[in-house]
């Protein structure tokens, strides 16, 4: 059997699709991950994947492409090439399943399994329709179960193993601080950052600041001389490894919050409510959720904070950081 999984939104998205992978992998000789380009580093460190397609598609991300014939038309081609017998949908408890799959059926897809809450006609072989309040990570086992591919094994999130990181971060214990994130409102103010990284610093703990290539003006500031920046000198996979060093992982609802459980690091996730967090929290390692889960801007999918302040995360203190690590640095 030749098997095709699809999610094609963001890095921490298909990082948290990795065990679904896993059991679809487990009975098929070979799996094929679709997903789009900022899901495609994620994709390439998931145990299981046996070829990765990417492609971006109309109706997902932030910034979604027009419609355009030609694309679709390649897709269907690269799709058609990889003679798969099976696929799976994965999609965010938000999203149709629909449109992936019919192009799927247009690429000559036999089975094709999906959550969809809508009639699918003739889309889908297996509708599934997901527990309410499951996280990401178990609703997609779920779907993969149903659709004749159960559970293998833990169910935690993994990737291949990392490069060492000793040559990033020097010898001795650290705490990340990773201050970024893609969605302005489930970031955490620089100022907030910049004082935890001088709090954690003066309690005691060696920091490393993370960041991507366009985030090196955030990491300067938010490190400013108290800590080690390696904002842009990261790819997906040496950042895996810098997280697996660590301690534990001060950082918002973003991709290297998941990627820091798939090395089984602990997390203090400052998570804003804007998506809930029995969904999306880290899975699978300790955790600290800070934040006020109830806040105004709770359940809104909100983009950009639509409370003046940010109050539900700005509230956070250093001092709750410092206090949060401490609790999970005695467990880890």
């Amino acid at each position: 059997m030749k098997a095709l999984v699809t999610r094609l939104d963001s890095f921490g998205d298909v990082l948290l699709a990795g065990p679904a992978v896993r059991a679809v992998a487990a009975r098929a000789d070979s799996v094929t991950l679709l997903c789009g380009p900022q899901g495609a580093p994620a994709a390439r460190l998931l145990p299981g994947v046996d070829e990765v397609l990417v492609w971006e598609s109309p109706w997902t991300g932030l910034q979604p492409p027009p419609v355009d014939r030609e694309d679709i038309d390649a897709l269907l081609a690269a799709v058609a090439a990889t003679r798969t017998d099976t696929a799976l949908v994965l999609t965010s408890f938000h999203q149709s399943p629909l449109p992936t799959a019919l192009l799927l059926r247009l690429a000559g897809v036999r089975f094709i399994a999906a959550d969809s809450e809508d009639y699918p006609g003739s889309l889908l072989d297996v509708r599934h329709h997901r527990a309410p309040h499951a996280h990401e990570v178990q609703a997609a086992l779920d779907l993969a179960a149903a659709a004749g591919f159960p559970r293998p094994d833990d169910g935690r999130l993994r990737v291949l193993p990392p490069p060492p990181a000793d040559g990033l971060t020097g010898t001795g214990r650290y705490v990340v601080v990773h201050p970024g994130a893609s969605v302005p409102a489930r970031a955490w103010s620089p100022a907030r950052c910049a004082q935890a990284v001088r709090e954690l610093a003066a309690a005691g703990h060696r920091v490393v600041v993370t960041g991507g290539a366009g985030e090196r003006d955030l990491t300067a500031y938010v490190a400013a001389g108290a800590a080690l920046d390696l904002g842009g000198r990261t790819g997906a996979a040496e950042l895996a490894g810098v997280l697996a060093g660590a301690d534990c992982v001060v950082t918002g609802n973003t991709g290297p919050a998941h990627l820091a459980a798939a090395v089984g690091t602990p997390v203090v996730s400052l998570f804003a409510p804007v998506v809930p967090a029995e969904r999306w929290r880290p899975y699978g390692v300790p955790y600290v959720l800070l934040g006020d889960q109830h806040a105004p801007c709770a359940g809104t999918r909100a983009r950009q904070c639509p409370v003046p302040g940010h109050p539900c995360l700005d509230e956070v203190t250093g001092h709750d950081v410092v206090a949060a690590v401490g609790k999970l640095v005695e467990v880890a």
